[in-house]
Parts: C-alpha cells; structure tokens; sequence
C-alpha cells in the first residue's frame, strides 16, 4: 500500500545492501521507521518483539530469516538451529510454522553451495503468494460486501466492525480482513468501519491509520463497544482475521475475539474471517483444546504507549504498582459462530467438509 505516496510492503529485500528491510511497528501510528536486518538473531527480536506482527507477515519475516541465515551458514546444522530459534519465537500464528517447514523442506533437498540463492528465491516466493492471496480475498469478501450493499438505501454506507489488526501491515500487502474493504472501497461502495482499539497493544490504532490512507470512513471505538452497536443495528457485518484456523473451522485470533462473535451471533450479524490458506492448520481439529495461546509480558497490560504532549512517543503506567496480570493474546472462537471464512480459493463454511472440499490439496495426514 501507498505511504507519503509511495507504495510499500511490509517487508522486503533490499539489493542496495543486501538486507531485508521492514516497516517497524512499534512506532506506528504516531511514527514510520524502516528497520533494517541481517542476522538470524534480529529475525527472531523482530518477531518476538512485534517490530512485525500478523500471521502472514510473520511467516515471510521467518522465510527471509532462514535466506539470511543460509547466506552465513549453509549447512544443515545451520539450517536446523534457525528453524528451532525461529520457531520459538511465537507459538500461536500457525503461518511460522508453515514458512519454516516449507523452507527447510525445499532446502534440504538443495546443494549446500546453493542453500542461499535457493532461500532468497524461496522467500521471495512466499512473499509474493500472499499478496496473491490477499488479493483474491478481497475480490471474494468484495462479493459479500456487495450484497449487503445491495440491500441499504442509496448512499447508506456498509457498517464493518473489526478488530485487531488484519490490514496490509499484518500481511506482505492488502491484508486480508481489510482487502475486502479496500476493494469495495475502489469499486465505489460506501462503507464506515467500526474500529476496535483492541487492547493491550491497541492494534486497531494500526487498522486506523491504513483505513486513513486508503480514504476509507471509519470510527476508532472502544472494544467494548461492539456488542451495544450491534444491539442497535449499527453493524451490517464483523470482518476480521486469524492466526491460526483449525482443520474443523475454529478460529484462533486476537484476544476479544470471541466476545465479538457471541454479540454477533445474539444479534444476528453475519461474522467472517478472512484468512489465507496457510493459517489453516490441517493437524488439529479442535481449536479449544489444540491451539496454544501465547501469554504475553505483563507490561503490555500495565503501561500504554502513545504521543506525549511535547510531541514524544513513550509509555505510561495505568495499573496499580505490583499488581498481578493476566495477558493471553489470543483466544479461540468455535466455528459453529463463524457464517463463514473467506479465503484465496472462495467463502467456505467453517466446518471441516467444506475445508477440505475446498483444499483437497493442501491436507496433510
């Protein structure tokens, strides 16, 4: 997407240095910083420190990871070790693991001389196919969008609701909750977004701020305030992403999703998920019990971070001294509340007929 009038993406290999550069999160909304790395160990400090976040982009941050690590250290010793780092980094986004079997799978069967080549042009790869993806599922969550467009009275903007951050800073480009947005948007339709701050780390500050540049009407609201919006028919449809979707149709996502789906379902409001077919994880049936959930440092409860008066960006702490934190990042919702889960191959049915209806090809035993 476009910055300043410049077009990004959220990671990319730099040729000038032969460096993979990256937006840095951190900053974002108040400042853009480009961040630079090289070794294995700024990959993993990048990930685990959310300088990238969202599923997909972690898997082509961890694809460019191993390219950088062949590049040092060819050897299957090597290759190894910076799955096993990288992989630690963050349990729950199943795009990681994805990337990273799917770099070590190719490169083992490649020549030790030409691992880095191979690695590079791999995460390329990876890159490039989900920006295909997160295309596609834009043009299909348009259809849906179009519909409900289609039944308001003229000028009546679609009200969205969304939560977390599932835009094109989350992915390699277009995002995948927010490229049916940004479709519709350019296929003129009207639409308002509603736009949970999601708390603790106030990711939806982020949607914002993508939504802004894209010109697209939207309203940043408490997470709290979902569920009274739908009780008074100011939400058409909630729209969001995952991290992990499980082989049965539960999704995993940013923690509060789930309260989003109860308020939907009590009020009849079509919710989906738009997630690339690499979120999919074919080995577990049972999201509830098979997902881990990542408990996060305590600081992100404690403290916030935002523009200060003088134009600085630092922290404040909200919570009392010493007081004891809870912060799991994610929790599942059952698919018997998801009207459906938009995808690259089409809208399936969150239930495992139709998953592998539609990806018979990606199953694994």
């Amino acid at each position: 997407m476009k910055v300043d009038g410049r077009h990004y993406r959220s990671i990319w290999y730099d040729t000038s240095d032969a460096s993979v550069k990256i937006i840095d999160q951190r900053w974002l909304p108040h400042d853009f910083r480009i961040a630079t790395l090289k070794s294995q160990l700024d990959f993993a400090t990048a990930i685990t420190d959310m300088w990238v976040r969202g599923a997909p982009l972690i898997g082509a941050t961890a694809a460019y990871g191993v390219a950088m690590a062949m590049r040092d250290d060819s050897s299957d010793s090597s290759l190894d070790s910076c799955w096993s780092a990288l992989h630690s980094t963050r349990p729950t986004a199943i795009n990681l693991r994805w990337a990273l079997d799917r770099c070590r799978q190719v490169l083992e069967s490649v020549p030790v001389a030409g691992r880095a080549a191979a690695a590079l042009e791999l995460a390329h790869e990876i890159s490039d196919e989900d920006i295909e993806r997160n295309r596609q599922i834009g043009l299909h969550g348009l259809e849906l969008i179009r519909a409900l467009a289609a039944n308001k009275p003229a000028k009546e903007p679609v009200r969205i609701l969304t939560h977390c951050n599932a835009g094109w800073l989350a992915t390699v480009d277009f995002g995948t909750a927010t490229s049916p947005m940004f479709h519709a948007a350019d296929a003129g339709i009207e639409l308002h977004i509603w736009v949970d701050e999601t708390r603790p780390r106030n990711q939806g500050a982020l949607t914002a701020w993508e939504l802004d540049g894209h010109g697209i009407p939207h309203s940043y609201i408490t997470d709290n305030a979902g569920g009274h919006l739908m009780q008074h028919g100011q939400v058409d449809m909630v729209l969001l992403g995952s991290d992990r979707t499980s082989a049965g149709g539960d999704v995993c996502n940013k923690i509060g999703t789930y309260l989003k789906a109860l308020a939907a379902f009590d009020n009849n409001v079509p919710f989906y998920v738009a997630l690339p077919s690499s979120t999919i994880d074919w080995t577990v049936q049972d999201g509830l019990s098979g997902i881990p959930i990542e408990e996060r440092p305590a600081s992100e409860v404690t403290h916030v971070q935002g523009l200060q008066d003088n134009g600085s960006i630092g922290k404040v702490q909200v919570s009392p001294a010493g007081c004891t934190v809870g912060n799991p990042a994610f929790d599942v919702t059952p698919r018997k509340l998801v009207s459906g889960l938009i995808t690259e191959r089409g809208v399936s049915e969150a239930t495992p007929e139709a998953l592998r209806a539609m990806f018979p090809d990606l199953q694994v035993e």
